[in-house]
């Protein structure tokens, strides 16, 4: 099995029993209900000097796991608070993760100048 160049949070290619969700302990980690723990984590990964036409197709077929995933949202959301610099988390490659951080940073900026503005206007009026 090939293994992540880094990951804080190993989820791909670790055997797991399916809980439905129902029934699973609310405390427990979400990433045991993660459907790529029963995966190989060479799909989600890259290997060194993988040719691009390969390596678009692997993320693809990681991204089809990702979307049949009950907990989807979660790691994406784990891969963006951390960064996960590596690999497909949450059906997002790591450069698509770079674009939704951007995104969002602009977005704040943006509430932000828009708070100020209306601040000022509020203490002028």
């Amino acid at each position: 099995m090939l293994q992540p160049p880094h990951s804080s949070l190993q989820v791909a290619g670790v055997p797991a029993q399916r809980v439905p969700a129902r029934d699973r302990d609310q405390d427990a980690p979400w990433h045991t209900e993660a459907v790529c723990r029963r995966d190989e984590a060479g799909l989600f990964f890259a290997p060194s000097k993988e040719p691009t036409a390969a390596r678009l197709s692997r993320e693809e077929a990681a991204k089809r796991v990702c979307a049949r995933c009950p907990v989807m949202v979660e790691c994406r959301e784990h891969a963006l608070l951390q960064p996960e610099p590596y690999g497909v988390w949450g059906g997002l490659t790591a450069a698509e993760r770079r674009v939704v951080l951007a995104r969002r940073r602009r977005r704040e900026l943006e509430l932000k100048k828009a708070a100020r503005a209306t601040n000022r206007i509020a203490a002028a009026g």
